[in-house]
C-alpha cells in the first residue's frame, strides 16, 4: 500500500499524526503523548506503520481507538460553533486585526497584545504533560474575553496577559502601570473575570496575571489573592497539585469548553 498521507495536528491539547488514504479517508492516528497508534482498519496496519516510521520514536502500542470517556462523549456531542477548544491564543485579536489592520501612524497596542497572548498561551499549552488543560480567548457575555483558562492538578486559574514590551511594570493593587502609561485597574478586572469563571464552572477559580517581557517587575508587596508571574515562570505551575484529581480536571474542562456554559453570567 502506497500513497498514505501523514498530517500533523494539535487539538484538545494533544499532538497527533493522522494517516489517511489519497481520497482523504482516515485509517489511523498516532498520539505522540501516549505512544499509541489507533487503527480504524486492521488491513492497513503494515502500511500505516511504514508511513509513520519516520516520525515514531520509542515503543508504541497498536490497536483500535480507545473507548471514549464521558468527557470525550461530551466533546464529541458539541456543535463546532459551541466548542471553545480550537480557539487560538488571542483569537479575538486575530479577528480584530483581520478586520482592521494595524494603524500606519501612531502606536497600535494590538499586535503587541496578540504576541503576548500567544507567548503565554504556548507556555500554558506545554503544561499538558503535567495534567493541565487550557482554553484560550474564552468569550464572556458582552464584549469581554478571558485571555486563558488553565485547569489542572493545582486548581483553576483565570489568566490575564499583560504585554510589558521591555518596560517597567509597577503593581499597586488594584492598579498596574506599564512604563509611563497611566495605571489601569488590571487586578480588579482580573478578579471580576475569575469570579465570573467560578460562577460558570461552580468551582473556585484563582486570578493569575502573566506579564510578558517586563524590564522590571515591581510587585512588592504581592497582591493578596492574585498570583503574578512572568511568562518564563509559567512552567512552575506544573509543580502545583493537591487540588483537583484527573477526573475533576476532565469534567471541568468538558464544561468550560462548551460556549453555552458562559452564557448565563
Amino acid at each position: 500500500m502506497s500513497g498514505l498521507r501523514v498530517t500533523p495536528t494539535r487539538r484538545y491539547g494533544r499532538d497527533r499524526l493522522h494517516v489517511s488514504l489519497p481520497d482523504g479517508r482516515a485509517v489511523a492516528w498516532y498520539d505522540r503523548d501516549s505512544g499509541r497508534v489507533s487503527l480504524l482498519h486492521d488491513a492497513y496496519e503494515d502500511a500505516v506503520m511504514a508511513a509513520l516510521a519516520p516520525f515514531v520514536t520509542g515503543t508504541v502500542t497498536i490497536g483500535p481507538p480507545p473507548v471514549p470517556t464521558p468527557a470525550d462523549l461530551r466533546r464529541l456531542s458539541l456543535h463546532p460553533d459551541d466548542d471553545l477548544a480550537p480557539n487560538r491564543p488571542g483569537e479575538a485579536l486575530h479577528l480584530a486585526l483581520g478586520r482592521t489592520p494595524p494603524r500606519r501612524f501612531g502606536r497600535d497596542p494590538r499586535p503587541a497584545e496578540l504576541a503576548a497572548q500567544q507567548r503565554v498561551g504556548e507556555a500554558l499549552d506545554r503544561l499538558d504533560g503535567a495534567g493541565w488543560r487550557v482554553l484560550h480567548s474564552v468569550p464572556l457575555p458582552g464584549a469581554a474575553r478571558l485571555d486563558h483558562l488553565a485547569i489542572g492538578p493545582g486548581g483553576v486559574f483565570a489568566v490575564r496577559t499583560l504585554a510589558a514590551r521591555g518596560r517597567r511594570v509597577r503593581i499597586a493593587d488594584p492598579d498596574v502601570a506599564v512604563g509611563r502609561a497611566e495605571p489601569r485597574p488590571h487586578l480588579r478586572w482580573l478578579r471580576r473575570d475569575a469570579e465570573r469563571a467560578a460562577h460558570a464552572l461552580a468551582t473556585a477559580v484563582r486570578p493569575l496575571l502573566a506579564v510578558t517581557d517586563a524590564g522590571l517587575l515591581d510587585r512588592v508587596p504581592d497582591p493578596r489573592d492574585v498570583r503574578v508571574v512572568r511568562d518564563g515562570e509559567i512552567p512552575s505551575l506544573a509543580g502545583l497539585g493537591g487540588v483537583l484529581k484527573p477526573a475533576d480536571v476532565a469534567a471541568l474542562y468538558a464544561t468550560a469548553r462548551d460556549r453555552r456554559s458562559w452564557l448565563s453570567l
